[in-house]
């Protein structure tokens, strides 16, 4: 095992996917230096440091800066993937997937269907994306659920460095189109991440924490505010399952229904709105495949249906919270 951050996790990956695959690329606005810096090539490596050295390493023509433009980004991606290219995108918020939805959802996703399985898209668009970085209501989105409900994409959500790594390896060796999105607040997190040639399958939930009296279900930055609610449970003889998703589409609904008939109990936690969002979308599975196991309705803890606020306090109220995480499971734990 050796201890890494999130953001050095991608970053490994990648730099060395580029150096065993010719045909991986890395493009996305100021991947390599950008506008604004002192230096030239390599004077920030991407926004989120996530692309540093790439350019001293493998050249303008593996590590394009591109302008101002996420349906450019997007758009090249796709078509360098079926020009037999793996190209790798960084969209630095992933709230602009809006001006890239076409490139996304009618052409990217739709390729290997409507080529009649002739032809295939390995492209990878990462984005950053969830609040707590006071970036404001237009840099600070979850749009998970979005991109999930479109058909052809593999849609993931890695919550640890060593999921990162293990997810993005899965990610560089597939055929398919992949939106690989990276919680800001996550970048700086270090963990273990094992070493040798290891992947992470789509479709596999991971059992973060164990425990007979509900399940708990989140993804990316909710997990570890799921894990400190079953740590502090822990100790009052409340058992927790915690079942980190990894991967929104697949989703691993197995994982779910077989802990929710063990437990009886759901919480369900999203930072998307709750309109439309993953929580109702797993609250709907349970309740059509395992309503007969449930010995409480279900808690869904979703951010409120507004909005990403700027002010500081005013974004950590909109956040699902530790303690309204704890409230619920208190709540369904209470239910007579």
């Amino acid at each position: 095992m050796t201890k890494m951050m999130y953001r050095d996790a991608i970053r490994s990956t990648i730099f060395e996917a580029m150096e065993q695959d010719d045909s991986v690329v890395v493009l996305g606005e100021d991947v390599v230096g950008g506008m604004g810096t002192d230096g030239g090539p390599e004077a920030i490596g991407g926004i989120w440091s996530t692309s540093t050295g790439f350019y001293d390493a493998f050249g303008a023509d593996r590590v394009i800066d591109t302008p101002i433009s996420e349906s450019a980004i997007v758009g090249a991606a796709g078509g360098l993937a079926l020009a037999g290219k793996r190209p790798v995108a960084e969209l630095m918020f992933a709230d602009f997937i809006g001006v890239s939805l076409d490139q996304i959802w009618n052409q990217i996703a739709k390729f290997r269907y409507m080529f009649g399985g002739k032809s295939t898209c390995p492209a990878i668009i990462r984005m950053a994306y969830g609040a707590g970085f006071n970036a404001g209501a237009q840099h600070s989105q979850s749009v998970h659920h979005i991109l999930a409900s479109m058909p052809g994409l593999k849609v993931v959500m890695p919550a640890t460095p060593a999921d990162a790594r293990g997810l993005l390896r899965e990610a560089l060796r597939g055929q398919d189109p992949v939106i690989f999105m990276e919680h800001k607040m996550l970048y700086g997190m270090e963990g273990e991440v094992p070493d040798g040639d290891y992947t992470v399958p789509f479709g596999h939930a991971r059992l973060a924490r164990a425990g007979d009296d509900v399940t708990l279900v989140a993804t990316g930055l909710m997990v570890s505010r799921c894990e400190q609610v079953a740590d502090k449970l822990a100790e009052e003889g409340i058992g927790c399952d915690v079942l980190d998703l990894r991967t929104v589409s697949p989703m691993d609904e197995e994982a779910i229904l077989d802990s929710v008939e063990q437990t009886g109990r759901l919480v369900v936690v999203d930072e998307a709105p709750p309109r439309c969002n993953l929580a109702t979308d797993v609250s709907a599975i349970v309740a059509q495949k395992a309503f007969a196991s449930l010995k409480a309705p279900i808690e869904m803890v979703s951010a409120p249906h507004s909005p990403v606020p700027f002010a500081l306090e005013l974004e950590q109220a909109y956040l699902p919270s530790v303690d309204r995480i704890e409230q619920a499971v208190r709540k369904v734990t209470g239910w007579q």
